[in-house]
């Protein structure tokens, strides 16, 4: 994600909408919404105006022990009423990264506080992202984020991102006396855009409740109308033990995350004396942080983007795959949610030695930022995109493709 670099700087100055402008004037389409969290597009008065009432109110004071703030338990609120997970209740962090710690933390002590201490296991998904805080960076499903840092939570596997089967053989050969809990997407993101079929989440859960496998979902990307509904995974019909939500909730104007989690797990904690539950962060609940996603959840209901977004993805999903006959293309993977990716052959990325780094470099040298991992170009626009910018979205990425072929 950080890099060392030597080399000039690409310098943001301003945004509107769905458009960045850097420090020369020059206009970019956003086609990821930054990291994947820009909604409602930028520049919007209306958060920018919460946050000033906020800080000439009370600018931040913790949420610790029995501390509380008007935004922060509002949030709380209106998260917890459209939660798909039983009897809600709202953990709030700073981030996606320290949700997840939060959630995995939460999954071995509820364990251990019903006497099963042993439970401490997880299981990840190829592919999948979970943050590079310690406990994300232990359960990433991709090698490259892992390598060098040497051992960190030790007690984790990884299995296909598209088998139940391989789910319950994982479970089983570990032992499901030591697994606390299984984490996915409900489409992976930063891993290269793979959806599942509607059965697999079904099957998921199943075999979660079946062997005593807490089912958390990390939400961070695919909530707050990324997929027409508010966590991503109400597309699937299933109710998790756990969500972890972020960067959509606040549109990133400030940082905020949190976990949802159901009743039963916070039953050991909340309603039993003498067991508490020893977590939390000094900006967990920033009130500041809290009135920005309040006014985003405010935009995000009032402008109705959960329809719009369903609108965007169908637009999104046929204008992109105009790009599966290109001869560097091997895949298209879009049509679940508004995010796609173009993952280029293997001869392009093998024999011919093309980098989706320079796919990613002629298309901003033509206006419009994607984002680039190893083997492919992913897609994830602001919702208030229109279909003309879909379509110079697409049409830009296409000549950066072919750029890049005719100097290979």
């Amino acid at each position: 994600m950080y890099s060392v670099s030597q080399g000039p700087k690409f310098v943001v100055a301003r945004a509107e909408g769905p458009w960045l402008w850097d420090d020369n004037g020059d206009r970019y389409l956003d086609g990821t919404a930054s990291l994947w969290y820009c909604n409602v597009g930028h520049g919007r008065t209306e958060i920018a105006d919460a946050v000033h009432r906020q800080l000439t109110q009370l600018d931040a004071f913790t949420v610790y022990g029995d501390f509380a703030n008007a935004p922060a338990l509002e949030l709380s609120e209106r998260l917890a009423a459209h939660a798909p997970v039983a009897d809600p209740r709202v953990i709030l962090t700073c981030g996606g990264g320290e949700s997840i710690e939060t959630a995995a933390k939460l999954a071995r002590r509820y364990w251990a506080a019903l006497g099963r201490p042993g439970k401490t296991h997880l299981i990840s998904r190829t592919g999948g992202y979970h943050g590079l805080h310690g406990v994300g960076t232990s359960i990433i499903g991709m090698d490259r984020f892992r390598t060098g840092f040497g051992p960190m939570v030790r007690e984790n596997s990884v299995v296909p991102h598209d088998s139940v089967r391989a789910l319950e053989e994982e479970i089983l050969r570990v032992g499901p006396d030591r697994v606390a809990a299984f984490f996915a997407e409900p489409v992976i993101g930063s891993g290269g855009v793979y959806a599942v079929d509607a059965e697999y989440f079904a099957g998921v859960a199943e075999v979660c409740r079946r062997h005593g496998v807490l089912f958390v979902v990390d939400s961070v990307i695919c909530a707050f109308a990324r997929m027409g509904n508010w966590f991503g995974i109400e597309r699937y019909g299933v109710r998790p033990d756990m969500i972890v939500f972020a960067k959509g909730v606040s549109s990133g104007y400030l940082p905020l995350g949190g976990v949802i989690t159901s009743g039963a797990l916070a039953e050991p904690f909340w309603d039993r004396p003498g067991n508490p539950f020893h977590h939390g962060t000094t900006y967990a609940g920033h009130p500041t942080c809290c009135a920005a996603a309040l006014a985003n959840l405010d935009i995000l209901e009032r402008e109705d983007l959960f329809t719009v977004a369903l609108e965007v993805e169908s637009q999104l999903d046929a204008a992109m795959r105009t790009l599966a006959d290109h001869p560097l293309v091997r895949e298209v993977r879009s049509g679940t949610g508004v995010m796609a990716a173009v993952q280029l052959t293997d001869e392009a990325l093998g024999e011919r030695g093309i980098t989706t780094a320079e796919v990613f470099a002629e298309a901003r040298a033509r206006g419009v930022i994607l984002r680039a991992i190893p083997h492919s170009l992913l897609v994830s626009p602001p919702l208030v995109i229109t279909w003309e910018q879909i379509d110079h979205l697409v049409s830009t990425l296409r000549a950066a493709l072919d750029a890049v072929a005719q100097r290979h």
